[in-house]
């Protein structure tokens, strides 16, 4: 019984809790001509805030409120830009070192790599993550848990030692991390309260391809990109024949996810049993609807 309570518990902690992330995206090429060699971008809860390239060579702002943080810091826009040049030359040559190791010569290739953290703020909790990636493939990650870096391929084996006996390498990222991303988080949070700490429930509708086609419940203009969704019949969350999508962005700054039930077998008349849930982060209320065939919208003639 204390075990069923506390994992109750467990539960209306994390549907209560408000999660914010930071997350940076550096994306180094070769052989692509029509793509920058060395793209970053910077995102606070999905939004897209920081942005830099090669072929403009120089960090920009993505969002209006984004200027607020020349007011703390004027050269911030300068140090970004310098930085990130600095990255863009490492990037190109990390290119070079992962071809050699998987033994490549022309082709195109890419490099990734992906950093960041994401807060709780009621709990105040924090956790993060490093990972690098090799044409569309795991290279090499960070264990915040174990402080050991984790090969993803043979490959990176050997940078896996090195970088695990570099204990200024671990101690730094580490304290990003844990100390210095949350840091930065709250302030680009303070500085875009009005757009990033609002919440904006979405429109959902019923579609369906053709009338043997699977039914997708689809939601569209919500904020933040913390959310679920899920289909239900009487009461219980149904898993067989459901195919949930990634929440993907809009063009105006909000998202969209589509979660999918094959009904095929199941008889008309017990679709109304049916119901679709979308739960958002920060809201309490579930966005229930239930299934009927009136609300289907379709690409069949009648």
């Amino acid at each position: 019984m204390l075990v069923f309570v506390f994992l109750f518990l467990l539960d209306l902690r994390k549907v209560a809790a408000v999660y914010h992330s930071l997350q940076y995206i550096y994306i180094a090429s070769s052989g692509i001509p029509s793509f920058p060699e060395f793209v970053a971008v910077g995102l606070v809860d999905g939004t897209e805030v920081i942005y830099y390239d090669s072929n403009i060579k120089k960090a920009i702002p993505k969002q209006d409120w984004m200027n607020k943080v020349t007011e703390d810091d004027p050269q911030y826009w300068d140090f970004q830009t310098r930085g990130l040049s600095g990255t863009q030359r490492s990037f190109m040559n990390s290119i070079e070192v992962a071809k050699q190791r998987f033994s490549q010569t022309g082709g195109p290739h890419i490099f990734q790599n992906m950093y960041g953290c994401e807060w709780e703020d009621e709990y105040e909790e924090v956790q993060g993550w490093e990972q690098f990636g090799y044409n569309g493939q795991d290279f090499i990650a960070f264990d915040l848990t174990t402080e050991k870096w984790t090969a993803g391929a043979p490959q990176a084996v050997i940078t896996k030692h090195k970088w695990d006996n570099d204990k200024f390498k671990v101690a730094e990222t580490k304290n990003y991390i844990t100390q210095i991303c949350p840091v930065w988080l709250k302030k680009y949070l303070a500085y875009g309260k009005r757009s990033l700490m609002r919440t904006d429930l979405p429109s959902v509708s019923f579609l369906q391809k053709t009338s043997s086609s699977p039914v997708s419940c689809h939601a569209t203009g919500f904020y933040p990109n913390r959310a679920e969704m899920f289909w239900r019949k009487d009461g219980e969350e149904v898993h067989d024949g459901v195919d949930k999508g990634e929440i993907l962005p809009n063009n105006d700054g909000t998202f969209q996810m589509s979660v999918d039930i094959d009904l095929s077998s199941v008889a008309a008349e017990d679709w109304t049993k049916y119901e679709c849930v979308f739960q958002l982060s920060g809201v309490k209320e579930d966005v229930t609807h239930r299934l009927e065939k009136t609300r289907i919208l379709t690409n069949e003639c009648k």
